[in-house]
């Protein structure tokens, strides 16, 4: 962002051999070795406001997309996308995603920053955590890049200033859990659960209440269920 506020618009990666000081979902502290791969494309995408929450859904996308690539056939039946964009291996989180947007001159700027756990295993008190190398992956944290950022390049044509939305939320679901799946959300003031219903036409999470009520989310932390017996 001070890259932004200096003049800059990209495209523009900038990668991280270390990260001692990034930040996360709601104001997580987050740091990563040399195994994993912290990466932030920096743009200005020439879309309607309207349009910017879309990429959080896009960045879901592409991270799966190159994370699939690079595991065996075996693992990639159980890599999945949890919303808004968390990347999971067989329930474990391997990737996190933090989107950011600001108006500079007008012009709106955003930073898509991605972290994939490539060899290391970090350790979180809240949540199962894997890395690409334990379900067999034998790429580094370069070739990881470099497909994250074709992956990336990809569904952003793809979405094509938000015209193209319809087909990143097919894509989505496509790579999401199945209808009906038991998921909580904690919305900052309350915690719903519920099952999932889907994604609304805006990419919003869609979760049918336990008193059967459809509710709509554009932003919380989920967390996955085992269903009842």
């Amino acid at each position: 962002m001070r890259r932004a506020a200096a003049g800059e618009q990209g495209p523009l990666w900038i990668t991280a051999r270390v990260q001692t000081r990034g930040r996360g979902r709601s104001g997580r502290a987050w740091s990563s070795a040399g195994d994993s791969l912290a990466a932030t494309l920096l743009f200005a995408p020439a879309c309607p406001l309207s349009a910017l929450p879309h990429l959080s859904l896009v960045a879901g996308v592409a991270a799966h997309t190159a994370i699939a690539e690079a595991l065996p056939a075996a693992a990639r039946s159980v890599c999945r996308l949890k919303w808004p964009n968390d990347v999971l291996i067989a329930g474990a989180k391997v990737s996190g995603i933090l989107v950011e947007s600001t108006i500079i001159g007008g012009v709106p700027v955003v930073a898509i920053g991605t972290g994939i756990n490539v060899r290391l295993v970090p350790t979180l008190d809240d949540r199962p955590v894997t890395a690409l190398a334990a379900h067999g992956a034998t790429a580094d944290v370069a070739a990881i890049g470099h497909g994250l950022a074709h992956a990336l390049a990809h569904w952003i044509d793809v979405w094509a200033a938000g015209n193209g939305f319809a087909a990143i939320r097919e894509a989505w679901l496509a790579r999401a859990g199945p209808f009906g799946e038991p998921m909580t959300v904690n919305a900052g003031e309350e915690r719903v659960s519920g099952r999932f219903a889907g994604l609304d036409a805006d990419g919003g999470l869609l979760l049918d209440d336990q008193a059967g009520v459809r509710r709509k989310f554009s932003f919380g932390d989920v967390a996955l269920s085992a269903p009842r017996v």
